[in-house]
């Protein structure tokens, strides 16, 4: 795994802006976001992530690693329905499984042009699959794809980071709560990480 390219310059540019994101990227000093190598692996994790917390998240994921052996697409396309039930993955999430496997294996050369296509064109292509939301391409977008200003406003710890750090720990309307991420363009992906790291007490990873 990797850190992006982009990362300090961004870093820099979000403290000059922004005094509560300059104070969260000192209290994590060293630490960045780490990019996987495997888009597969991504948005299969991202399925698992889906509407759960991050400690239950890597509880169910481990248990499928461990059944998978590999977490690939005709491994997971082959996998029994009840072993990964047996996970903890719901009927819905083992169904969403085997179709994002399917479409790995029947679209090959589409996938290895997403470096050339924009993000709003990825977005288009997989959630056309089922159980694939905008949520879980942007978890592509970030820790796959390295695409620096990705903000996943559905996002529900992305959410609470904001009202605790922006918000008195008090509710925000949408409206606001979207007009902030345009004080860190074009590194809202960056600034997103950050407000993940401190309401987690290990980095988001997917």
């Amino acid at each position: 795994m990797t850190s992006p390219a982009y990362w300090d310059e961004a870093k820099k540019e979000l403290s000059k802006t922004d005094k509560v994101m300059k104070k969260l990227i000192a209290s994590y000093e060293g630490e960045t976001m780490q990019l996987r190598g495997e888009a597969f692996y991504t948005l299969a994790r991202s399925i698992v992530g889906q509407q759960i917390s991050v400690k239950a998240a890597d509880t169910v994921w481990n248990r499928v690693m461990m059944a998978a052996d590999k977490i690939t697409p005709r491994k997971l396309a082959n996998i029994d329905a009840a072993i990964l039930r047996s996970c903890g993955l719901s009927e819905r999430k083992v169904t969403y499984m085997h179709a994002l496997a399917n479409h790995f294996l029947d679209n090959k050369d589409v996938i290895k042009n997403w470096p050339n296509m924009t993000d709003d064109e990825i977005i288009k292509e997989l959630t056309s699959i089922k159980g694939i939301g905008r949520w879980t391409v942007e978890m592509l977008l970030i820790f796959h794809l390295g695409r620096p200003d990705v903000y996943p406003v559905a996002d529900i710890g992305l959410q609470k980071a904001v009202f605790r750090h922006y918000n008195k720990n008090e509710p925000m309307n949408m409206l606001d709560f979207r007009a902030l991420g345009e004080r860190w363009k074009p590194y809202r992906t960056v600034a997103t990480w950050y407000l993940w790291r401190a309401l987690d007490p290990v980095p988001v990873a997917y």
